[in-house]
């Protein structure tokens, strides 16, 4: 079978293509194991640092979400499956609305589109957000069953994409789960757009002996997940029977609740003799509202009940990065 991955020369797309290579196969439309015998990485670019030992196993193609002729050319096989992970993030969603726009939404339907067109039901996993959710206003947890009011523009294409992924898979064009995601950590490489990106940023510049500016206060609670469960929970989603997640088809992965004071306490801990970069608290107002609009507690019930997994500790997560991305 083909598997496609959108956004798929990002971070987790590299990683989720590497997990997928090494299992060899997926659930297919057929209901069955089917060996991978195509792995297609689309993005808008291919970043230097995108290795060459992954580009030799999978067939990279650039071009835009938003072209709709060039994703259906994309999806051209019955045998498929689609991780859908493209997407403009929150501070690029709030600072260009047109392009989230485009891209979250124009983009996200013409995948739908062309799934639809197969003549089998290709099981498709669409990454979603907790950005879905409104402020913590709406109470100290949310879970599968809070009202979503979303405060940002990427919230609201996120949301939008999961009744969408809801009612094509209803229609039975497409067999469709949403990944609720929490903060993903931590990403290596420099900051991204995302408003989030402090919170990798205040583990991994410290541990490259670089400065840390946080945008908001050692208070702050921010659900995450390391990267290692997010790859694991993107593929046991996808291999998850479609009637245990029931007619709503979006999931809330499983997260830890942490301040940025306790990530920063955990890295003192996990970092042994390592000499850290300071961190020093310098509010920025735009990232202090886009956050204070988040969730800051999460209930995954749903998630467990289908076998997804959750890091034990902050200090697991720490050690992962350490182990795969630091030399020594």
């Amino acid at each position: 079978m083909k598997v496609v991955i959108t956004g798929g020369t990002g971070f987790i797309g590299r990683m989720l293509a590497r997990r997928v290579l090494e299992r060899g196969a997926l659930t297919g439309p057929s209901g069955g194991a089917e060996p991978v015998d195509e792995m297609v990485l689309f993005d808008a670019v291919v970043p230097p640092e995108f290795p060459p030992a992954l580009a030799a196993r999978a067939k990279v193609v650039t071009g835009e979400i938003s072209d709709r002729a060039q994703i259906e050319a994309l999806i051209d096989r019955d045998d498929i499956a689609v991780f859908h992970l493209a997407s403009v993030v929150s501070a690029g969603g709030e600072q260009d609305f047109n392009l989230a726009m485009r891209v979250n939404l124009d983009g996200g339907r013409h995948v739908l589109e062309a799934c639809r067109r197969r003549k089998t039901t290709p099981r498709l996993v669409f990454t979603s957000s907790i950005a879905v959710f409104g402020p913590p206003g709406m109470g100290p947890r949310v879970d599968d069953s809070t009202k979503q009011t979303p405060q940002t523009t990427y919230g609201v294409t996120k949301a939008i994409g999961e009744l969408l992924v809801n009612d094509y898979t209803r229609k039975g064009f497409l067999d469709g789960r949403s990944a609720r995601l929490p903060t993903v950590i931590v990403r290596p490489g420099r900051p991204n757009k995302a408003a989030s990106s402090f919170v990798s940023g205040v583990i991994r510049e410290p541990l490259s002996g670089e400065p840390c500016r946080l945008p908001v206060g050692l208070e702050t609670v921010m659900p995450v997940l390391g990267y290692r469960s997010i790859v694991e929970n993107l593929i046991r989603l996808h291999e998850a029977p479609g009637e245990a997640i029931g007619p709503d088809r979006a999931v809330s992965f499983p997260s830890l609740d942490v301040t940025v004071g306790e990530m920063v306490a955990a890295l003192k801990r996990v970092a042994g003799g390592r000499r850290l970069g300071p961190i020093e608290v310098a509010p920025d107002p735009a990232i202090e509202r886009i956050v204070a609009g988040w969730p800051t507690g999460t209930a995954w019930r749903k998630a467990a009940g289908l076998g997804l997994v959750c890091d034990p500790d902050i200090d697991s997560i720490i050690r992962a990065y350490i182990e795969d991305f630091l030399p020594g």
